[in-house]
This record gives structure tokens, sequence and C-alpha cells, in this order.
């Protein structure tokens, strides 16, 4: 079988639809959120723009077909992610958020939770939100580390028919909702037995919003991604049925790290969606601009070297991310570590060339006029993203290395 970089036809009408959807509407979020003061302000004034996501069926586009979306996997999500992302990072990762924070109920809830939990994401009416509430106060790298290490320090409890879920969570994109009573399904990474070792310690509990118990603490006024949502909050005795663990009680470790399998790549994608964004500007720029030269700059040999390296950067990152999708789709034994190779040098990758492009523009770059600075700020989140590339490479990408069965050429498909 030959190799083919070339969507499918339904994947071409998809991104098609996705970048003029971006264009007409995402577009304007920039001007309706910039000037507000604080991250609450920002959040409520893309929810008009998040409803129309909705209401034009993007979210149910991702959802797999199976479980009643109109996805076929994690390649359309890129797609999408690509288009959405070289315009506006907010709404778009509050979207790809939602998709996070559904993944346990669709990697491993019951026929029946998943209906019943997935029904008001497949509908394309409304605005509603669903968390990952994993990551913690102090890091949780070591989430599932026993003691002495404290691993996931969120607990869960059974009191009769009900859970009661304590602790502390940070990070979480849209965890508290719209109006701060939790968004309208949170999936909880919490101990359930804190006498179990990792492998059955840890399990995740679907909480359906609003729920009381809900308190928030801060909202992060983020140095990128301004007009996303990102709460520090606490669950203060919060309730849920026994029956809305998804998964096995205590099975929580494999499906964490299965949930975050697929988005490794799609941070990669991310990536090349804001290299993307900062080439068209400074290809124009270059054309266009003289620079009180004779000729506009492009012209020039190093604006020219500059502009080749990035454009080779972008197209090296996306194949790279498009491979690790298709990868995850077709289950290819190499797919996780394709997805953490994509996910490290698209977000490190994406920083560098940004900076290298506003080179090539100067001085204008700096201000926000332009959209370069802005497009760093947001670049900058991608290599702390899922754990952080340190991280990455420690304990997931090491790991791999160091197991007796690992061969260099399975992610190549080689071996």
């Amino acid at each position: 079988m030959p190799i083919d970089f070339t969507l499918t036809p339904a994947q071409r009408e998809l991104q098609l639809c996705a970048r003029q959807f971006a264009q007409k509407v995402l577009v304007d979020v920039r001007d309706a959120t910039r000037h507000l003061p604080t991250p609450a302000d920002r959040f409520a004034a893309t929810k008009p723009f998040y409803e129309q996501v909705i209401k034009a069926g993007f979210l149910r586009r991702l959802i797999p077909a199976p479980l009643g979306g109109e996805g076929t996997g994690v390649l359309d999500m890129a797609v999408v992610a690509e288009e959405f992302q070289s315009v506006d990072v907010n709404v778009s990762l509050t979207m790809f958020g939602a998709l996070l924070g559904l993944t346990p109920v669709m990697l491993a809830g019951t026929p029946e939770q998943q209906r019943h939990f997935l029904a008001p994401f497949l509908a394309r009416s409304g605005a509603p939100l669903a968390a990952f509430a994993f990551s913690e106060p102090g890091g949780s790298a070591n989430f599932a580390s026993p003691a002495p290490a404290e691993g996931v320090r969120t607990t869960a409890r059974l009191d009769g028919n009900e859970w009661v879920i304590t602790g502390a969570k940070q990070w979480v994109s849209s965890a508290t909702g719209w109006d701060g009573e939790g968004a309208d399904l949170m999936c909880v990474v919490c101990r359930t037995d804190s006498g179990a070792p990792p492998e059955r310690a840890i399990s995740v509990i679907a909480v359906p919003g609003p729920s009381s118990g809900i308190v928030i603490e801060r909202l992060s006024d983020s140095m990128g991604h301004r007009a996303h949502l990102t709460p520090r909050f606490r669950l203060d005795q919060v309730r849920a049925p026994k029956e809305n663990v998804l998964g096995p009680a205590g099975g929580g470790l494999e499906l964490v790290e299965a949930s975050f399998a697929g988005t490794a790549a799609l941070v990669g994608v991310f990536g090349v969606a804001l290299m993307r964004a900062a080439f068209d500007f400074a290809l124009n720029f270059a054309r266009t601009e003289r620079r009180a030269g004779a000729v506009p700059i492009i012209e020039h040999q190093a604006v020219g070297y500059a502009l080749a390296d990035a454009k080779t950067a972008i197209e090296a990152a996306r194949y790279l991310s498009w491979k690790a999708c298709h990868a995850l789709d077709v289950q290819a034994p190499g797919a996780f570590e394709l997805s953490l190779q994509s996910k490290i040098f698209g977000s490190e990758t994406a920083v560098r060339v940004i900076t290298d492009l506003m080179r090539v523009v100067g001085i204008e770059s700096y201000d926000h006029q332009v959209p370069l600075a802005g497009l760093l700020q947001d670049a900058m989140a991608f290599p702390l993203f899922d754990g952080g590339n340190m991280g990455v490479r420690r304990r997931q990408m090491h790991a791999l290395l160091k197991d007796p069965g690992y061969h260099p050429l399975t992610a190549s498909g080689a071996s």
C-alpha cells in the first residue's frame, strides 16, 4: 500500500467547512474579548461563539459515529483543530476541552452511561461543557504514585449509594462552567482506595452539573489563551451516584493514560495552526513591506531563508501529527510513541518558528496590533500542556525506550 497523506473527500469537506466557519465566526473572538478586564468576563464573552460552534455541529461531528456522532477518528479532530486554532485558540480549546472531558465516557462508559452522558453534546443547541478534572494544585505529574508520594489527593468515599468527592483541581478547561456551578459533565479523577496499589487505587467518576459543592478559588489570568477558562476550584463533598464510575472502580490509572493518548497528537496540531497563522502574516509582510528600502524585504536572502525554514518546519510538524492521528485511528503499534513525538515536536517547534518570524517582521511584532506577539503567548502554553514536555520525555518516552520489548522502527511501521 503506498504512503498517502491525502484527506478523504469527507475530511476535505470537513476541512473547508471548518476553515469557512473560523474565518466567518471565530475571527471576531479576539475583538470581542481582548479589552475585557477579568478571565470570567472574557470567558463569558465567548459563549455566543461557542453556541455557534455547537449549532454548526462541529462538536457532534467529532464524537465517534458508533456513539451517535459523526466522527471517524482523531484525524478528523486534527483537521478541525488546525482550521479553528489558526484563527482563535480560545473557543476552539473550549470545544476540544469538552471532547477531552467526554473521552473517559467514550472509552470506558457502559452503553447506558454513554447514551445518558453524551446526549446533550450530540444536540446542536445550547453551550454544553464537559471537563476532565485531572490536574491538581501542586502538580499531578506523579498522580499514580503510592505513599510516601502524594499522587492524586482528591478522594471519593461511598456514602450509601453515592460517592462523596473531596479535593482540589486546577488547570481544568471550563470545569466550573458558564455560571460557576460546574460543567454539564465533569469526569473527576480521584482516589477511591487509599490503601490499594496505583493500578487499583484511582477511579474516574462522572459528575453531572450543576453540582453543589463546587467552590471556585481563583481563575487563572494566563499569559495566552486569554479568553479560555482554567479555574482552580474545590470539590467540597460533591456527590455523584454510585453507578457513575467509568470503567471498573479502581481502574482509573489506565483510563487516564488512554484519555490523554490522543490529546498529545492534537497539541502538535495546535502548534501547527499557530505557526501557519504566523507564517501567513510574515509572508504577506515580507511581500509588501520595503522598510524604507528599494524592494520588498522578501527579496533579501536572509528573509527568504527564514521563511523557507519556517515553512519546512510547519510541513514536518503537520505530517508527523497526521501520522500520529492516523496511527491512533487504526490502532497501530507505534501510535502512542508517535503521539508523544507529535506533541513534543509540534509544540516546541511552534515557539521557535514564531520567534523566528517575529525577527523577520521586526519591532512591530512586539506590538499587539500585529498578531505575532499574541500567537507566541498562546504557543508558549503548548510545551506545558498534558504534563509538560519534560514530563512526557521523562515518564512516557523514557519508559518506552527502557522497555526490553521496544523496537526503534515500530513507530515507522518498519520493525
